[in-house]
């Protein structure tokens, strides 16, 4: 039996909840095309941003440690693998559209600059007077416009929910400004599912990535809640916990708060007697939640994270480093564009010199910017 996109479509509309986004009721895309013989609008969605220059980039980009620190720690592409997991789980347990959150999943850092939220704010600031920078946007500038794979249109051309998905996405970190996306209503199910388990995801594998660099230490776990929870759980004592017990730990924490994800949302729908995507959207608040034990529990850890892992004296120092790399190349490039590569330069004439090299810089691995900058500031390095 052959399961084309029509059948995949009755499927959809058979068997997700009814208040699940459904590829057969999308909005469509921008540019008019025909769609695949065998795939959904969202699984098409999913497969070119797979495909895309930006989403290969990611596996050099910073998340908590520089690439070159080691094989081991997350890169910002591991971060958004595990993310897409998170959502999946999340997605499936509610019968919700697992393709369009995986896409959403799949495309909420394409437009991280390298090293990672610090480099973020670095190209904000030299960008100060020129409309900024955001992660966000830039996704979105991604998306829409910098990847141009397609004759007729530039960008990807994906669906209205997927690119409302992009816009949207919110968490402590990213605010979103979803102007030309209706920002007076609330985004699909599958995209407030994305937004938590993007919090999900990195809680949970910074944490893990922080005791594996020896900038946690175990004794430090029983001073949040949460963690001595679980640990008292499994019968873990810091005095006696190693690799094994960390993995453990870690796999728990991420097994916790999806469960918990998923009741607590389920209970809001129930409550609410939510029974359509248009009873999503006009919601006055997100439906997709923590319950308020974890919700509280979860706010200890971030604030345990950012006080001993992203201000540890280590990270501090990577992340003076980035900033000297990158306000010097944005410098360099500034004054004498004629340092840019063809491409970049040819973008100049259409974006203006600040923006393109905005998104020239932007568009960087951790370590090609490392690269660039001995490329051109020091004087031993010969490789051009």
């Amino acid at each position: 039996m052959l399961f084309d996109r029509a059948k995949l479509e009755a499927i959809e509309t058979a068997h997700l909840a009814p208040y699940a986004a459904k590829a057969g009721e999308s909005r469509g895309r921008a540019h008019p095309e025909s769609e695949s013989l065998y795939r959904t609008a969202f699984q098409k969605d999913r497969d070119r941003v797979n495909h895309t220059t930006a989403f290969r980039r990611l596996q050099y980009k910073t998340q908590v440690f520089v690439n070159y620190e080691g094989d081991y720690y997350r890169t910002r592409l591991t971060h958004t693998l595990e993310v897409a997991q998170v959502a999946r789980s999340i997605a499936k347990a509610l019968g919700l559209n697992q393709e369009l959150a995986e896409t959403i999943a799949f495309s909420h850092d394409l437009g991280h600059p390298p090293f990672g939220h610090s480099g973020e704010r670095v190209l904000d600031g030299l960008m100060a007077g020129y409309s900024g920078f955001d992660h966000n946007k830039q996704s979105m500038r991604i998306v829409t416009y910098l990847e141009d794979r397609y004759p007729g249109f530039r960008g990807l051309n994906l669906t209205w929910e997927t690119r409302e998905g992009i816009v949207k996405h919110e968490t402590r970190y990213d605010l979103p400004d979803a102007q030309g996306y209706e920002p007076q209503w609330q985004p699909s199910l599958e995209a407030q599912i994305v937004n938590l388990a993007d919090e999900i995801a990195y809680n949970a594998h910074d944490l893990d990535d922080g005791l594996r660099a020896g900038l946690l230490s175990p004794g430090q776990l029983p001073e949040v809640v949460l963690l001595q929870t679980l640990m008292d759980e499994l019968g873990f004592h810091p005095d006696r916990f190693a690799e094994r017990e960390r993995r453990v730990l870690v796999r728990e924490l991420l097994g916790l708060l999806i469960n918990d994800t998923i009741a607590a949302t389920n209970q809001q729908l129930e409550q609410n007697a939510v029974g359509s995507l248009q009873s999503v959207r006009h919601h006055p608040a997100p439906l997709a939640t923590y319950s308020p034990q974890m919700t509280e529990w979860l706010g200890e850890l971030r604030e345990f994270l950012y006080a001993c892992l992203y201000r540890h004296h280590y990270v501090v120092r990577q992340v003076g480093k980035s900033k000297f790399v990158l306000e010097r190349l944005f410098e360099a490039y500034t004054a004498d564009p004629l340092m840019l590569p063809p491409q970049a330069r040819g973008a100049t004439q259409t974006e203006g010199l600040h923006r393109a090299v905005c998104d020239y810089i932007a568009g960087m691995t951790d370590r090609y910017a490392l690269d660039e900058y001995a490329r051109l500031f020091e004087p031993d390095y010969r490789r051009v």
